[in-house]
């Protein structure tokens, strides 16, 4: 029996029974389909993270705050929140630690902001003019507050778009640069607005208001103590020996000897990345295994339609071997029906899969990524079912006696 012979047989089979053909294929569709989706939402979720994380800063080390621990204690208590770190602090950090290219001490606060009737509630940072360079903020109009101004005491501020878009509304042409809004009832002069990044699972930049430092501490916290210390790295080979450097100093200036006890923690971009990439991953291959449930009905669904089909053949193939057709030519004929079946199911579901794909990110706005890993598992997927599940149907068309098979009814 030739190949053309195999292929000819199989495409009459399959069209002899379209409907059934089409259902049986429906699983494989389906399964196929919510697998490439799936994937796709996942890798997307973990570019969009990725991204994120990048996004607030390049080879960043941040160092929080955190309530010493005591004796006996299992976490380090305020982590975050308490008021352990000062400008000194940072001081510290840019004259003493080797391969930190530049330090931002940060305070921040949620507090009212009105404009000429308007308000809203956001995020106010009080930062130093380094955090544009530690943090990749960029003024799309005006400028940023000089360390002048920031050494004085200014009321100046520099705002994120979603905030002008908040206080000014989205269709306005009028400039905010010179305008004054009032913050937490102490009028500040707009200096600047930065350009859009977009959200970020940690800090939404678009939707902050940046401030003096100095004028943060004055008039909202009225101590010295920062939130936040942000350290640029000057490369990324660098970011471990300069967290490990931060680290010791810190250790050193709060009088601690025991790391354990530290009553500050560091936290390494690269590991942020990391540990987000690895949920991401198991994430997305849970959704994976989710959708591949709906795999195993539709291998299922053709090794049913594969039985009922060599039922309904019998006679056939009782006819075929009676003139000569050997076993290996009968089980490689449904063999290949059964493969055909699912490589066009998955052909049909990687499409549909691409295109649901497609739909999520336009209309659910969520990020996808269809990548060619994806679509080339999805295919071996669905030959290895086309095989696994048409084996033993084609091993017992094989194994049907002639005699026996020309006197089925």
């Amino acid at each position: 029996m030739t190949l053309s012979d195999i292929f000819h047989e199989t495409s009459s089979a399959l069209r002899a029974n379209k409907v059934r053909s089409g259902l049986t294929m429906l699983g494989i569709i389906i399964g196929i389909s919510s697998v490439i989706a799936m994937i796709s939402i996942g890798q997307g979720a973990q570019t969009s993270i990725q991204s994120s994380i990048q996004s607030i800063g390049s080879n960043l080390i941040m160092v929080m705050p955190g309530a010493q621990q005591t004796p006996g204690s299992i976490v380090n208590a305020g982590r975050g929140t308490a008021q352990t770190l000062t400008l000194d602090d940072a001081t510290a950090i840019q004259n003493q630690v080797q391969g930190a290219a530049a330090v931002d001490p940060e305070v921040t606060g949620s507090k009212q902001v009105t404009y000429k009737g308007t308000n809203t509630r956001t995020t106010i940072v009080g930062s130093t003019p380094a955090y544009q360079t530690v943090r990749n903020v960029t003024v799309a109009e005006g400028s940023f507050f000089t360390q002048s101004q920031s050494s004085s005491v200014a009321r100046v501020a520099v705002i994120g778009p979603t905030v002008f878009s908040d206080l000014f509304g989205t269709d306005t042409t009028d400039t905010a640069i010179g305008q004054q809004i009032s913050i937490g009832g102490n009028p500040f002069t707009i200096i600047g607005v930065t350009t859009a990044k977009g959200g970020s699972g940690f800090s939404n930049q678009d939707n902050q208001i940046f401030i003096p430092i100095s004028s943060m501490q004055q008039l909202f916290t009225g101590n010295k103590y920062v939130s936040t210390i942000s350290v640029q790295a000057d490369t990324s080979a660098d970011m471990t020996s300069v967290q490990s450097q931060i680290t010791t100093l810190l250790l050193q200036r709060h009088n601690i000897a025991n790391a354990a006890n530290a009553d500050f923690s560091t936290l390494n971009q690269a590991d942020i990345v990391a540990t987000a990439s690895s949920v991401t991953s198991v994430f997305t291959e849970l959704l994976a295994a989710v959708a591949g449930i709906s795999l195993i009905v539709g291998g299922i669904g053709i090794m049913n339609m594969m039985l009922t089909t060599v039922t309904e053949r019998t006679r056939e193939i009782g006819l075929r071997k009676a003139i000569g057709a050997k076993k290996s030519d009968i089980s490689t004929q449904f063999l290949v029906e059964a493969v055909s079946l699912t490589f066009i199911g998955g052909i049909i579901g990687v499409i549909l899969g691409m295109l649901m794909s497609y739909a999520v990110s336009i209309f659910a706005n969520i990020q996808t990524s269809t990548s060619l890993n994806s679509i080339l598992l999805a295919f071996g997927v669905s030959a290895a079912i086309g095989i696994i599940f048409g084996y033993y149907p084609a091993r017992r068309a094989a194994g049907l006696n002639p005699i026996e098979a020309l006197r089925y009814e």
